[in-house]
């Protein structure tokens, strides 16, 4: 079936005016002024969006999709993640991993996640590794994991100045990356390692040491929750400059407040002059978010969604940012980061990974690889175990 997707105010992420685009075979086939011409005999569902903004699907680079949590006993492991809790979100691509527990959960399972969520109409990618050193691999290597098995991008989400990391040396840091960064430039995937901050006073100075001791690019270190803590963040800020890409996490709004919302932290990296293409954001979605005294005591479990990533959109928007200017940050900057090529943008040729946008800044209809997920806020496909 062809889609005919007409009167659409197109952001690719850069805005393109009013468009008319056409989508066959999970690909965007046509962007124009006019709308093509087509034989009557082919069966074509049209949609007439009437002005409405018609925006890349968002790339959650850090999902949970096997489950997180357990850190406070058995009871308290996640499920994995449902199709329709990504999609719903506008998420059309997923990078998953696993955290504290890489134990129980093993990146066989996740790899297998991986490959499910495929098959039911999702890009689907994942790390390997936990928050622990040495990393837990499927076939013996970071450099076997990434080489050999197709959906592994990375390393990932390694622990750093965080009481459950492994306390990893400086040294098996820096073979951990090598391994990474090597591997990618054999397959063409990302070969970074994805990096989990806790509270712990040490920040950044790792990675930063790591970069000044080695010629690893400074691409492959990628930090994440770098605004949970407002020291962490101005370090975070530096060492973008230094040329690492930055991961911020929509954090839900009852979150404590030692750091920056990503709302807020969006604001102050483009205030500090910072390079907004060194930039992302992502949900944490189905993972923890524990919150523990001096001690290292559990003080109360929350739990993250990635609905985050809607509701993030939407407020950034709401606070008076531009669309092509927050779209990057979940979409063009993730795709370039982790080398998906075809993500990332709307051009004739790419997937056809399509979010439209209402007036009120609110995610209304999403498109993954050509499909409807979800239209007129109305979820058209579920997974399988969903009711």
């Amino acid at each position: 079936m062809f889609e005919l997707i007409t009167n659409a105010e197109v952001f690719t992420p850069e805005p393109l005016g009013l468009k008319q685009v056409l989508v066959c075979a999970g690909k965007i086939a046509f962007i124009g002024e006019q709308i093509p011409q087509l034989d009557d005999a082919l069966d074509v569902n049209l949609t007439d969006l009437d002005g409405a903004r018609l925006v890349p699907g968002f790339i959650d680079a850090h999902t949970h999709l096997t489950g997180g949590g357990g850190e406070a006993g058995p009871s308290t492991r996640v499920p994995p993640l449902a199709l329709s809790q990504i999609t719903s979100a506008g998420v059309t691509s997923v990078v998953g991993l696993l955290g504290t527990d890489d134990l129980t959960r093993s990146p066989q399972n996740l790899v297998s996640q991986v490959m499910g969520l495929r098959e039911e109409g999702l890009s689907a990618w994942c790390y390997t590794g936990g928050y622990h050193v040495p990393v837990t691999t499927l076939t013996g290597s970071v450099r076997s994991d990434i080489v050999n098995l197709e959906p592994v991008i990375g390393v990932g989400e390694v622990a750093l100045s965080d009481h459950r990391s492994s306390q990893p040396t400086i040294d098996e840091i820096l073979r951990i990356a090598g391994d990474a960064h090597v591997a990618g430039l054999m397959t063409g995937k990302a070969g970074i390692v994805h990096f989990h901050l806790g509270d712990g006073e040490r920040g950044l100075s790792m990675i930063r040491n790591c970069l000044e001791i080695s010629e690893i690019p400074p691409r492959v270190f990628n930090p994440t929750h770098v605004n949970r803590n407002k020291p962490l963040f101005e370090q975070a800020c530096e060492l973008s400059r230094l040329g690492c890409n930055v991961d911020l996490t929509a954090f839900p709004q009852d979150s404590d407040d030692r750091g920056w919302s990503a709302e807020e932290a969006v604001q102050r990296f483009i205030d500090q002059g910072c390079d907004r293409s060194k930039l992302t954001i992502s949900s944490d979605g189905g993972g923890c978010l524990p919150s523990f005294d001096a001690r290292g005591e559990l003080l109360k479990m929350g739990f993250a969604s990635c609905s985050a990533m809607a509701q993030c959109f939407k407020t950034l928007l709401d606070n008076g940012l531009a669309t092509e200017v927050v779209l990057p940050f979940m979409t063009s900057n993730v795709a370039q980061l982790l080398r998906l090529r075809q993500k990332g943008g709307i051009a004739a040729g790419r997937d056809a990974d399509l979010l439209v946008v209402d007036q009120d800044n609110r995610v209304d209809s999403v498109m993954a690889r050509g499909r409807w997920q979800m239209k007129n806020k109305a979820q058209l496909i579920s997974g399988l175990f969903e009711e």
